[in-house]
C-alpha cells in the first residue's frame, strides 16, 4: 500500500496519457447528461471530477452508486461504467441497463466482465493495467475522466493543471515519505492526532469530495471509524450537535480541508465554524491544498489523506491493504 500511495504522481501522468489517447464517437459531444456508475474506490474518481468541474461542465453530471440506473437515463445520456475489476455487480447491472435503454457507453476498467462486454458491444474503453486495491488506483480512475471530459469539450484544456499537479504531488511525496521524521512530516503528525480518536473530515465546493475520499481511506486503510460532511450544509445542522454526547466531542478530531479557490462566503463559514469548534473544546485543524490550480490542491489533499490513512494503519497495528469485512460480505452475497 505504501508503494501505491507513493505512485500517485506517476498514476496521474500515465492516466492522463491513456485518457488523451481514447477516441470517442463525435456524437458523444451531443449528450444531454452524463452518469458514471461505480462503487467504492472505482466511483470516487467520478465524484472528485464532479466536484472539481461543477462550475464548468455544461450538462448534468452525476455518480450513481447502486444497482440499475436513474429513470432519466436515455439515448441522450453518456453512461460511464467505472470498475477496476470489471466485476462489480452493481456497476454491471447499470452497464447492462444502459445498453438496453440505448444510452451511449464508455467503460473504464482493467478488464473483467465489463471489459468483455465492452469488447463484444464495441464500446469505447479506457483500459489500464495496475495491480492494486481499487482505492489505490485513483490516478487511473480520475485523470482519464478528466482527459475524456476535456476532449469532449465539457471542460477547457487541462494540460497545465495536470502538469502542475504532477510536480506538486512529487514534491509532497518527498515531504511525507516514511524516511521523514514526524517532527517534519505533516502526514505522520495528523495520523498521530487521529490515533484512538473519531475522525470527522469537512470539505467544501471542489474539496467536498476530497473529504469523502479521506473518510473512505481512513475506513479501509486504517480500519477505523471516520465520517465526512460538507459546507455549507453542515452549518445548517451539524454545528448544533456539538454539545452531546460530551464524551464523543472530547474524542473527536475535525479536519477541515481548505483551499484558495473556495468562495469568499465559504471561507468565512470555515472561520466561524472553527470558532464554534473551539468554543465546544473539539480538537480541529485546517489542512490546506498545495499548488496554484484547484486541480493541484484537490490532488495534493487526496495524496495527504492517503498518506495519513497509511500511517494511521501502522499506528493501529493493522494491514492497510486487506479488506476482510468487504470480502466476507461479497462471499455471503455470492452464496445467496
Amino acid at each position: 500500500m505504501y508503494g501505491r500511495v507513493c505512485d500517485l504522481p506517476e498514476q496521474i501522468e500515465e492516466g492522463w496519457r491513456i485518457g488523451r489517447e481514447i477516441r470517442l464517437p463525435e456524437e458523444y459531444r451531443d449528450v444531454r447528461s452524463v452518469v458514471l456508475v461505480g462503487m467504492g474506490g472505482s466511483a470516487i474518481g467520478g465524484s472528485l471530477l464532479g466536484a472539481y468541474a461543477a462550475r464548468e461542465i455544461p450538462v448534468p453530471f452525476s455518480v450513481h452508486r447502486g444497482y440499475g440506473l436513474p429513470a432519466f437515463v436515455n439515448r441522450d445520456t453518456l453512461v460511464i461504467a467505472a470498475s477496476y475489476s470489471g466485476g462489480t455487480e452493481e456497476t454491471l447491472s447499470g452497464f447492462r441497463e444502459a445498453r438496453e435503454r440505448g444510452a451511449r457507453l464508455l467503460a473504464l476498467t482493467t478488464g473483467g466482465e465489463i471489459g468483455s462486454l465492452a469488447s463484444a458491444w464495441q464500446v469505447p474503453t479506457v483500459r489500464f493495467a495496475y495491480k492494486a486495491q481499487p482505492r489505490a488506483t485513483l490516478g487511473y480512475l480520475f485523470t482519464p475522466l478528466l482527459a475524456v471530459f476535456a476532449g469532449l469539450g465539457f471542460l477547457p484544456a487541462q494540460d497545465d493543471a495536470v502538469a502542475e499537479s504532477i510536480r506538486v504531488t512529487r514534491a509532497l511525496r518527498d515531504a511525507w515519505k516514511r524516511e521523514v521524521p514526524a517532527s517534519a512530516n505533516l502526514a505522520k503528525r495528523l495520523a498521530r492526532q487521529l490515533q484512538d480518536r473519531l475522525a470527522l473530515v469537512y470539505g467544501a465546493e471542489y474539496l467536498g469530495e476530497v473529504a469523502h475520499r479521506w473518510k473512505t481511506q481512513l475506513n479501509e486503510n486504517a480500519k477505523c471509524w471516520a465520517f465526512w460532511e460538507e459546507f455549507p450544509e453542515l452549518n445548517h445542522n451539524a454545528v448544533v450537535g456539538y454539545d452531546h454526547p460530551i464524551s464523543i466531542g472530547r474524542e473527536t478530531v475535525v479536519l477541515i480541508l481548505n483551499g484558495t479557490h473556495l468562495s469568499a462566503r465559504t471561507a468565512r463559514r470555515i472561520g466561524v465554524t472553527s470558532s464554534l469548534l473551539a468554543q465546544h473544546n473539539v480538537a480541529h485543524e485546517e489542512v490546506r491544498g498545495e499548488g496554484e490550480s484547484s486541480l493541484a490542491q484537490t490532488l495534493s489533499l487526496v495524496q495527504l489523506g492517503d498518506f495519513v490513512s497509511y500511517y494511521l494503519a501502522l499506528l493501529n497495528g493493522v494491514d492497510p491493504t486487506t479488506i476482510e469485512p468487504i470480502d466476507y460480505l461479497k462471499s455471503e452475497l455470492a452464496r445467496a
